[in-house]
């Protein structure tokens, strides 16, 4: 399921679900429960947060106290009274009822959400530290919502609810005293035994005592798990536990979608089609309104609001335990509860939809419209160059263009690139460089140069492939991340740059230099073996589709290479200039 819906562009998240609706016990009956799976599918949750924790130093925490409380506070309030409200005036239900759905339906879920900032590498980034920050903020407010329930179903606080804020107290501060004193001298123990089973254990069981713990207190697993890895983000060890747990995270996070694709009581939804599939819109329609809006408040961009609102959109994880509580006390019934259960689990379904429709339709055109391209005013005359790609390539390329004096016209279709480059004070425009239009409103008619620093193949042979047709008098110089693609554009007549070909060589020279190699010798070495390669790739561009021509080919390359070494040997100690030294 999940590569066929990485295919369609669905997600990953939306392929498990299906595959959990399919196997569950309202699809083919292969599993019959859901929630003994989702007990042990939590742990990949858990997981999930202890690396993103691991991830985080306590100080960046720090400098998101405001997100967390600020901007996480006012979204769960804003939520529970709206949905208290509607509730209220609309429907005439009892408040006690109105509030538990409200606190239920105010949670996301961190897995999804935190899965999609993952594939689309937005976690680093604005809406990723204010996304999770909110559901950290919801995490923590996991206590508070469980003792109201108590207060309006009991009618007071009672002894309970005491002693469950100095469970989770005394819970917290015993992670963070462990995780700070005990926890990297037992690693390094472990670490002693070389023996990586050993540490794989250990890692685990610390992470999942750590949940068990926090579950049993009735806090988040997985707020427990975060402040484990938060507090191990300076460790020695790091790297190594990263390693370590990151594929059991990953069958474990996979595992829990699939669990909540199993919860979906299809019985309930084809009985009640239309409450269920009402609520859900609108539960997720209301939800993104008031998160956009909270967004607005905090002063995020237009384009980092809508994305912050669909990725919280959804019901979360913690709906179920809320839902769950108000069941067993009474306060739903069970016609009620199952509707509010499915509701939340198809609003989960919801986010990788509305995340493909945004990035299909909706946000292109947005951007489009925030964005400014170029115009008629701003050809290129002046300059003579454009750089398609604003990244790690076309950020040096364009450095030392400007430095030159030859500033180019910067074209990236990544709307997060663009901010940085107006931030920096670089001029650049937003659009897709393999479009004609796009390329004649930059100029390309009367351009000099086009540099291709984007990382997508297929755009560039797209893009060279019009250049060819209808500009053919612009030198295209293009980067390529593989030898095959360099003899593809090179058989067109474009000159390539292998994007880790020059760092590799200039890394060779440096290790001649550090086992003895004068710094002239290490040059010399260096610079043959690079005109030595470019010449063989030059010679392999006619026979690219021959595959034994080229082994062939190489294999007498590198005797001929080693001749060419030996021969300049004693040549090089000869014209050895001491002023290299």
């Amino acid at each position: 399921m999940v590569p066929l819906f990485k295919w369609l562009r669905l997600g990953a998240v939306m392929g498990y679900l299906v595959a959990g609706i399919v196997i569950g016990p309202f699809g083919f009956h292969w599993i019959q429960s859901s929630s003994d799976v989702m007990h042990f599918a939590e742990f990949g949750v858990a997981l999930l947060l202890f690396l993103i924790g691991i991830e985080i130093k306590p100080k960046r925490l720090w400098t998101l106290k405001r997100a967390i409380f600020g901007t996480g506070g006012l979204q769960v309030i804003s939520v529970v009274i709206a949905i208290v409200g509607i509730g209220a005036a609309c429907f005439h239900l009892p408040m006690a009822v109105l509030v538990l759905a409200g606190m239920g339906f105010a949670m996301s879920s961190t897995a999804i959400a935190v899965q999609l900032l993952q594939e689309r590498h937005l976690l680093k980034l604005p809406v990723g530290d204010v996304s999770f920050s909110v559901l950290l903020f919801q995490d923590l407010a996991v206590i508070p919502m469980l003792i109201l329930i108590q207060v309006f179903f009991g009618g007071k606080v009672n002894s309970f609810s005491f002693l469950a804020v100095g469970k989770a107290v005394v819970a917290i501060l015993s992670i963070i005293i462990i995780g700070k004193y005990g926890s990297q001298a037992a690693f390094r123990i472990m670490a002693k035994t070389h023996l990586r089973e050993i540490f794989t254990a250990f890692a685990l069981l610390l992470i999942l005592s750590t949940a068990v713990l926090m579950q049993y207190v009735g806090l988040s697993p997985a707020f427990g798990t975060f402040l484990a890895g938060l507090l191990l983000a300076d460790s020695d060890y790091r790297h190594e536990l990263e390693a370590t747990i990151e594929p059991f995270k990953g069958l474990l996070l996979g595992l829990f979608f699939i669990s909540v694709g199993m919860s979906v009581n299809l019985l309930v939804l084809l009985q009640s089609p239309g409450k269920v599939l009402g609520l859900v819109g609108a539960i997720v329609c209301l939800k993104a309104g008031l998160l956009y809006a909270v967004a607005r408040v905090f002063k995020l961009s237009k384009r980092d609001s809508w994305l912050f609102a669909i990725l919280l959109s959804q019901g979360g994880e913690f709906g179920f335990v809320l839902f769950g509580v108000g069941l067993h006390l009474g306060m739903l019934s069970l016609p009620t509860y199952q509707i509010l259960i499915l509701s939340v689990a198809l609003s989960m379904a919801t986010t990788s939809l509305l995340m493909m429709i945004d990035d299909q339709w909706i946000l292109p055109r947005f951007r489009h419209k925030k964005i400014t391209t170029p115009s008629e005013q701003e050809k290129i005359e002046a300059h003579g160059i454009i750089l398609a790609g604003f990244g790690r390539v076309g950020q040096i390329v364009s450095r030392i263009l400007t430095r030159a004096g030859k500033p180019a016209t910067i074209l990236e279709q990544d709307p997060n690139q663009i901010d940085l480059v107006r931030r920096f004070g670089f001029q650049a425009f937003y659009g897709d460089v393999s479009r004609l239009d796009l390329l004649e409103a930059a100029g390309a008619k009367n351009a000099d140069l086009l540099i291709l620093a984007i990382d997508d193949r297929e755009a560039a042979i797209k893009t060279c492939e019009i250049v060819t047709q209808h500009f053919p008098g612009l030198k295209v110089l293009v980067r390529v991340s593989t030898r095959t693609d360099a003899m593809l554009f090179e058989s067109e007549g474009h000159r390539t740059f292998r994007e880790t070909f020059g760092s590799a060589v200039e890394l060779g020279e440096t290790a001649l230099v550090s086992i003895g190699f004068s710094p002239y010798e290490a040059k010399k070495l260096t610079h043959d073996f690079r005109r030595h390669d470019e010449t063989l790739l030059n010679d392999s561009v006619a026979h690219r589709h021959d595959e034994k021509k080229l082994i062939s080919m190489a294999h007498r390359s590198r005797a001929e290479l080693a001749r060419l070494l030996e021969n300049e040997e004693a040549e090089m100690k000869k014209n050895l200039n001491e002023g290299w030294g």
